[in-house]
């Protein structure tokens, strides 16, 4: 299965940089076979060009609804396809979820037929700043268990059976 990992946010502003920072983290451990990254930025319109054939694709970015920063949420990429309509919406202002509702219409048979979202709650979008510790963390963590969700278990053999 071809799966693409796209992190989206800003790295200058503090946690925003947290889906850029993941996708070089994951390059830091080693990407599984069939795993490809790609580095979204801000440009929305660019994500839903890079998802065009794969058959999963990873979203993660900084969320900001006011809860305590670091607080991870999963959300099927579905659920987030049915936005208000584009009319009037310019290059911009598109952001991924627009890229979701938009790849959709125009990938058709391209568009990934399973993709989540992950959002890590950040506390910090200030120009210049760092990760917070919390951000750091759970993007840390997030990137152990991408790796292993997406690392192909291997046949294993029992001792005593024949190959």
């Amino acid at each position: 299965m071809d799966t693409l990992i796209i992190g989206c946010g800003n790295l200058l502003r503090g946690d925003d940089g947290v889906g850029p920072i993941l996708i070089r983290r994951l390059w830091e451990h080693g990407l599984p076979e069939g795993v490809r990254v790609a580095d979204g930025g801000t440009a929305g319109m660019d994500v839903a060009f890079k998802m065009r054939g794969a058959d999963r694709v990873i979203i993660v970015d900084a969320a900001r609804s006011g809860e305590p920063a670091g607080v991870l949420y999963k959300v099927p990429g579905e659920e987030l396809e049915e936005l208000p309509p584009l009319d009037g919406l310019h290059q911009h202002a598109f952001r991924w979820d627009h890229a979701l509702a938009f790849g959709r219409w125009l990938l058709k048979d391209a568009y990934p037929t399973d993709i989540t979202v992950y959002l890590i709650e950040g506390a910090n979008f200030e120009f210049g700043a760092e990760l917070t510790p919390e951000v750091a963390q759970t993007m840390d963590k997030l990137a152990v268990y991408l790796i292993e969700l997406l690392t192909p278990k291997s046949d294993t053999v029992a001792v005593g059976e024949k190959h």
